[in-house]
């Protein structure tokens, strides 16, 4: 299958569905991962997609830097909090040669202010947020359509 994309997730999002849900929402993240693939099915788009999540900063970097050869058309990333704070994830996915696409489940720019600053998103193509369990299928079709539109 061609569309292979590979969906990345931080710190503390294992913890969707108990976690602050005003914010997050009460799905939990195999939940938004079994919508994204419905969704994606229904709209007739073959895609093969791998979900990853680690609250480990080591772990997330040597997710990303084991897709530096692969044959994924784009990596989808919620860094979480690591968003943020990360000079090292930035640095590993400087490493890539596919198209990035950060995602936030919640608008960071109506939260505090030191997550309005996103480290991780100088190296992305496309940042989305603010879309809730949407933001995975959004970006995901946001690459299938890029190459559509040029």
């Amino acid at each position: 299958m061609a569309n292979k994309f590979i969906v990345i997730n931080g710190p503390n999002l294992n913890m969707l569905g108990t976690r602050e849900t005003s914010i997050y929402g009460s799905l939990t993240l195999d939940e938004i991962a079994k919508y994204t693939e419905k969704r994606l099915v229904e709209l007739g788009q073959k895609v093969e997609l791998e979900w990853f999540q680690s609250n480990s900063e080591s772990a997330l970097i040597q997710k990303i830097q084991s897709l530096v050869n692969s044959d994924i058309k784009a990596l989808i990333i919620n860094p979480a909090a690591y968003s943020h704070t990360s000079v090292a994830i930035l640095d590993a996915l400087k490493m890539l040669p596919m198209p990035i696409v950060e995602v936030h489940l919640s608008n960071t720019h109506h939260r505090e202010s030191f997550r309005q600053v996103k480290l991780t998103a100088k190296a992305s193509t496309i940042i989305m947020e603010g879309l809730g369990k949407n933001a995975y299928l959004m970006a995901i079709l946001a690459q299938l359509y890029k190459e559509e539109s040029l």
